[in-house]
């Protein structure tokens, strides 16, 4: 059987990287990581144009009283970051029968090594720095959507934040929604899926 897709793009620091784990343990509780990082997030959804990423993670640091201290850990600490546990495996799964990409709101620095504990080639990766602008924009999913060279309708983004669902489905791709931490999806549109693992993704990419 051929596979439902052609390529796979996904987001990177919630889809397939456990960045939570990391804020949290910065900023010295999961209540405080969760302040810090949503006010990040706010931040980054109202730019327009790409700014530095580490200055928006500074930026919400000081809003909520975040010290500039943790920001630096933040960054130092970046090359622990992990793939949650099946994130590997799944990947494995995919090499070979079709491509696989990545969108991430990240730094072309920081990117990268956030991608390192996954041990996968992926064919594109496009990082906001390089398209510049945030998801969930439309230029960053056309950025791999070009380079990939794929139908929207044929490649599957696989999205960490709900708002990657409006962000890639309004470019024309399907959304297959790894929602790890059970966030509410709000009035945002229904996904294809909705999981908490990605453990059934090679099923449902593959057939």
């Amino acid at each position: 059987m051929s596979p439902r897709y052609d390529a796979v793009v996904f987001d990177l620091l919630t889809a397939l990287v456990d960045s939570w784990t990391l804020w949290d343990g910065v900023a010295g509780s999961e209540e405080e990581g969760r302040r810090w990082r949503g006010r990040y997030l706010q931040l980054t959804y109202g730019a327009d144009r790409y700014r530095p990423y580490e200055d928006l993670v500074a930026e919400a640091a000081a809003l909520e009283g975040v010290s500039p201290k943790k920001v630096e850990d933040l960054v130092t600490r970046w090359d622990s970051l992990q793939g949650w546990p099946e994130a590997a495996g799944v990947l494995a799964q995919l090499d070979g029968k079709v491509r696989t990409a990545v969108v991430t709101n990240c730094s072309e620095e920081l990117g990268p090594r956030a991608a390192n504990s996954l041990h996968h080639g992926f064919d594109v990766f496009v990082t906001s720095e390089r398209a510049g602008f945030y998801k969930p924009r439309p230029e960053p999913y056309r950025l791999a959507l070009a380079e990939l060279g794929t139908d929207p309708a044929r490649t599957l983004f696989v999205a960490g934040s709900k708002f990657d669902i409006p962000g890639a489905g309004g470019v024309g791709m399907p959304v297959w929604w790894h929602n790890r931490i059970g966030m509410d999806r709000g009035d945002l549109p229904e996904p294809l899926a909705e999981r908490p693992t990605l453990d059934s993704l090679p099923g449902d990419v593959l057939g």
